[in-house]
C-alpha cells in the first residue's frame, strides 16, 4: 500500500480526532477488571456505547449474558453489501488487581486476589471499537456501500464465546474478519500470522458430587443395616468430593506424561473452582470442581486428552463414594490461514507504521525502574515495540522451533472464526520494559503499563489506524474480496472441521466474581484479608 485512499485518511484523522475519548474508554474498562463470564459492567459500557454511535445491538448473543453482537450499514442501499467483523473482549484475570499506577497497588478498595487486565484486554476491545468507529466514519463520509458487524466476546482466558458464537451463526456471512491482539514476545510484534495459527483450544469442568456418604459405610458394613443410629463423630462415611478432586488433581498430573507424546507443543492446565464449604466438621464434602485447559494442535490429540481425564475422574469417584459429571467450558479449533488477507493487514501495518512512545510514556517507565530499586534508563521500552516485522520472516522464526509435521501452534479462540470468513491475526505491541541483565520483572509491571494511559494509549491508536485501514480496502476493493474468498473456500474445503460446540454456554458455574453484601462490594475473596 504506497498511497492511503480519501476514505482511509478519513479513518485516520477520525482515530486520531477521538484519540482523548479512546483513552478514557479503555482506562474505564480496565478500572472494571471484570473476569471471565461476569463482564457485566464491561458488556453494558459497550452496549451503550454502540447504540449511542448508531448500531443495533443484540444484547445475550448466543445465549451469553455478557456478550453481544452490534450490526450498522451505510443506509437501506447498502444491504447485500460486504461486511466486515471485528470484536471487543473485555475480561481479565483473576488474582491480578493492579492499579493504572507505577507503583505494585490494587485498584481502590479491592485487594490484590481480585480481578485485573493482563493481556490486555481493555486495550484490545478499546481499540477494535474505536478502528471500527473510524471505519463508521469513513464509509459515511465517502458514501461506500456495505456494512460492520461487532461482537462482544466475553471469557476469553477461558476460550469462552467464540466457539459459541461461530456454531450459533454468528460470524456467518462476513466478506472479513479482522483479529487484532496486544504482544510483545517475538516474533509475534508488530507483524501478521501467515502460515501457522493458533491451534484448538479445550477445556471442561469435572464435577464430583457425594451424593449419599452413608451408602459407603452400608457397603463396607452390611451387617450393621438396622443398627442404632451412630455416634455422628465416628461414623462411617464417604471420603468425599474434597479427596475426589485433590486426587483427580495428582493423578492427572502424574499421568500427564502418559496422554501423548512429547511432541506438538501441547499443554494442560488446572483451575480449582469449587472444594466443599467453609466449614470445619467432620462431614464429607459433597461438591468439588475442577477445571482443564488443553492447548493443542489437532482436535485429535484433544480427544485423546480427553479420554485420559475421563478415565481418571471415574476412578476416582468410585474411590471416594462420589458420582461425577463433565461439562464443557470450551471446544474451539485450529486456525486456517488466508494469505489474501493477512497481505492486506499487513500493507496497512506499513502505511501505519509501527506504535510510538513519547517522552511521558518513558517518564512513567522510568518511575516504574526507579520504584523497584533499579537504575532508570534512558530508553525503557524493548526495542521491538518500535519495529514492524514481515509476516514471512516472523513464520520462519516461529517455524525454528516446531516440528515439521504441525501445522498449529498453541491456542486461542480466534481460530473459529477463520472457518466461518477469511480472517487476518495480527499483533501490535504492548508496552514493555527492558531488563537489566539477570533481572526479571514482576507480573504487576505488566499489568500496570496496560492501564497507565501514556503506556497503552499508543498501542491502542495504532491497532485501530490498522483496523480501519485494512476494512476499508477491503470494502473498495472487490477483486481483493474474491482473492480472499476463493482461497477461504479453498482451504475450508482441504479438511473441513464443522463447529466443536455441543454444549450451553457454561455460565452458571461458580466463576470468580465481585459480590455485593452488606458490607458492600468486593471481590468473592474478602479485599480485608491479610496480604489480599
Amino acid at each position: 500500500m504506497t498511497r492511503l485512499s480519501p476514505s482511509q485518511e478519513t479513518a485516520l484523522a477520525a482515530v486520531a480526532a477521538r484519540q482523548p475519548e479512546h483513552s478514557d474508554w479503555c482506562a474505564t474498562i480496565f478500572s472494571y477488571g471484570e473476569t471471565a463470564w461476569r463482564e457485566y459492567q464491561s458488556c453494558d459500557w459497550y452496549v451503550k456505547r454502540l447504540r449511542a454511535e448508531g448500531f443495533t445491538v443484540e444484547e445475550g448473543s448466543g445465549g451469553m449474558p455478557t456478550a453481544f453482537c452490534a450490526e450498522w450499514s451505510n443506509g437501506p442501499e447498502s444491504k447485500g453489501g460486504p461486511v466486515i467483523g471485528m470484536y471487543a473482549e473485555y475480561d481479565a484475570v483473576p488474582g491480578n488487581c493492579q492499579a493504572a499506577s507505577t507503583r505494585r497497588e490494587p485498584r481502590e478498595g479491592l485487594g490484590f486476589q481480585a480481578g485485573g487486565h493482563t493481556d490486555p484486554h481493555s486495550g484490545l476491545g478499546i481499540a477494535g471499537l474505536a478502528g471500527l468507529l473510524a471505519t463508521k466514519a469513513a464509509m459515511e463520509k465517502h458514501g461506500i456501500r456495505g456494512g460492520l458487524r461487532f461482537t462482544g466476546e466475553p471469557a476469553e482466558k477461558v476460550r469462552g464465546s467464540k466457539p459459541i458464537h461461530a456454531a450459533k451463526g454468528y460470524y456467518d456471512g462476513l466478506a472479513a474478519i479482522l483479529s487484532f491482539h496486544p504482544f510483545y514476545m517475538l516474533p509475534m510484534c508488530n507483524t501478521v500470522r501467515w502460515d501457522t495459527h493458533c491451534g484448538a483450544g479445550w477445556s471442561m469442568i469435572y464435577r464430583f458430587i457425594c451424593d449419599e456418604p452413608e451408602a459407603w459405610g452400608r457397603a463396607a458394613h452390611a451387617g450393621l443395616d438396622g443398627a442404632p443410629i451412630p455416634q455422628s463423630h465416628s461414623a462411617v462415611r464417604a471420603p468425599g468430593a474434597n479427596d475426589a478432586l485433590t486426587l483427580m488433581f495428582q493423578l492427572s498430573k502424574s499421568l500427564r506424561d502418559s496422554m501423548l507424546p512429547h511432541q506438538g507443543g501441547w499443554s494442560i492446565s488446572e483451575a480449582i473452582l469449587t472444594a466443599g464449604q467453609a466449614t470445619a466438621d467432620n462431614l464429607p464434602a459433597g461438591l468439588a470442581e475442577i477445571q482443564y485447559m488443553m492447548r493443542v494442535p489437532t482436535i485429535a490429540m484433544a480427544e485423546a486428552v480427553t479420554a485420559a481425564l475421563d478415565r481418571n475422574a471415574a476412578h476416582v469417584a468410585a474411590m471416594t463414594g462420589c458420582r461425577y459429571e463433565r461439562h464443557w467450558v470450551c471446544k474451539s479449533r485450529p486456525g486456517l490461514a488466508n494469505h489474501s488477507i493477512a497481505r492486506v493487514v499487513w500493507q496497512a501495518m506499513q502505511a501505519a507504521g509501527a506504535p510510538e512512545w513519547g517522552e511521558e510514556a518513558r517518564s512513567m517507565a522510568r518511575e516504574i525502574q526507579a520504584n523497584l530499586g533499579l537504575d532508570p534508563m534512558d530508553d525503557p521500552f524493548i526495542p521491538e515495540m518500535t519495529r514492524l516485522i514481515d509476516p514471512e520472516a516472523a513464520e520462519r522464526i516461529l517455524r525454528e522451533d516446531l516440528p515439521p509435521s504441525q501445522r498449529n501452534s498453541t491456542s486461542d479462540d480466534y481460530t473459529d472464526m477463520t472457518w466461518h470468513a477469511p480472517t487476518a491475526r495480527f499483533y501490535i505491541a504492548r508496552p514493555a520494559l527492558r531488563a537489566p541483565k539477570g533481572y526479571a520483572y514482576p507480573s504487576w509491571v505488566m499489568n500496570a503499563l496496560g492501564g497507565i494511559p501514556a503506556t497503552i494509549d499508543p498501542m491502542v491508536t495504532r491497532a485501530a489506524g490498522v483496523l480501519a485501514l485494512s476494512a476499508l480496502r477491503i470494502l473498495e476493493d472487490a477483486t481483493i474480496r474474491e482473492e480472499m474468498a476463493a482461497e477461504f473456500r479453498a482451504r475450508t474445503a482441504e479438511a473441513p472441521i464443522p463447529p466443536q460446540c455441543d454444549y450451553p454456554p457454561p455460565i452458571h458455574f461458580r466463576w470468580p466474581e465481585y459480590v455485593t453484601t452488606p458490607r458492600g462490594r468486593d471481590w468473592w475473596i474478602p479485599s480485608a484479608m491479610p496480604g489480599a
